[in-house]
């Protein structure tokens, strides 16, 4: 799962998403870069693609194409943009500072619903979202009253509001408090200050070890079904058409990732804690086996699009997305020219 720190939605809604906005904002900021031929206002250079990320273990994926630069054999360079709150990953995206972000797909569609011109074009990462709370809290109906410590216009905000409705008690019945950043969301529950969670692995399972006789209420498999998505890779539309070509090696190269992952965990896991990962090898096990990363999401388009009831429910949107915010189109091509790669990976929608 993304790090998660508050979205300030009236700051997303008041951002210039037009070509305009985004010439002005790249041409105002350190980290713009020289651009390819013919790529405008876009933050693409001829082989490069900026990223931003989170730090869950949907991310396993574009941090192992990142450490391993899996997609440097068709070209392309993956640099990553580390902005200081979540608020900047989603907005970086939207304006065109970056390139590509993986990103929880309810911050997709807050930036989708605001005008900003990106679509999804494939899977972060499955499952792993886990509610857990204090000792003797170990029903819905004893939440009420009870202050839940999350992320606005999250995932881990949604699933306890859907958690809560699927079991008839009303969101307005808790006490929300939005926290800074995961670290803080974890050490706020082992101090008692919040009475109940919704966080990611590995800080799922390593709570539930660490506070005794806590209680883990919902893995999201009892609410959603098996397979859940949790993160998607969005892009800037322009890209698809702009430079489909960069897009699909960053695609295939997460492929790659995937089945690295998948077939050699314990290669692919010292590249990646200590520098992506501030948890212990042990926990990163546990988390890699909780919270699977993958590509191919197209399974999950009408999940997608069904969580934006939700959402509106909550009032963060007005309008729900269509169709037209996902384009699966370059995962296909890439699965396509790709047949012995993508048959290889365990977990994938065909």
């Amino acid at each position: 799962m993304c790090e998660h720190h508050g979205l300030d939605l009236g700051r997303l809604k008041s951002c210039d998403f037009s070509r305009r906005g985004v010439l002005k904002a790249t041409g105002a900021t350190v980290l713009t870069m020289a651009l390819g031929p013919g790529l405008g206002g876009t933050a693409l250079a001829a082989d490069t693609i900026k990223s931003t990320h989170g730090s869950g273990f949907c991310n396993l994926n574009i941090f192992l194409a990142h450490a391993l630069q899996t997609a440097r054999e068709d070209g392309l360079e993956l640099a990553f943009v580390n902005t200081p709150t979540f608020a900047e990953q989603v907005t970086f995206l939207g304006i065109g500072q970056v390139d590509v972000g993986l990103m929880p797909y309810t911050s997709f569609i807050a930036l989708f619903d605001a005008g900003a011109p990106v679509k999804v074009v494939a899977g972060g990462g499955i499952e792993g979202c886990v509610i857990v709370s204090q000792p003797g809290l170990d029903t819905a109906q004893k939440l009420k009253g009870k202050t839940l410590g999350t992320f606005q216009l999250d995932t881990l905000e949604v699933m306890p509001y859907d958690y809560l409705k699927k079991n008839g008690v009303s969101f307005k019945d808790v006490t929300v408090r939005y926290m800074g950043n995961t670290p803080e969301a974890v050490e706020a529950f082992k101090a008692g200050a919040i009475d109940w969670i919704c966080t990611v692995e590995p800080y799922a399972s390593a709570l539930l070890n660490d506070v005794k006789g806590s209680h883990k209420l919902s893995d999201g498999r009892d609410i959603y079904g098996k397979g859940y998505t949790d993160c998607v890779l969005a892009c800037r539309s322009d890209l698809i058409k702009q430079n489909p070509t960069a897009l699909k090696a960053l695609i295939k190269g997460m492929m790659k990732a995937q089945l690295i992952a998948e077939t050699n965990p314990e290669e692919a896991l010292p590249k990646l804690v200590g520098t992506y990962y501030k948890t212990s090898m042990e926990n990163a096990r546990i988390a890699m086996g909780k919270q699977p990363a993958v590509v191919d999401a197209r399974s999950q388009t009408d999940f997608i699009l069904a969580r934006t009831d939700s959402i509106m429910e909550m009032g963060y949107i007005k309008k729900k997305p269509g169709r037209d915010a996902i384009d699966w189109s370059l995962l296909e091509q890439v699965i396509a020219e790709n047949k012995e790669l993508y048959g290889k990976l365990k977990y994938k929608a065909a």
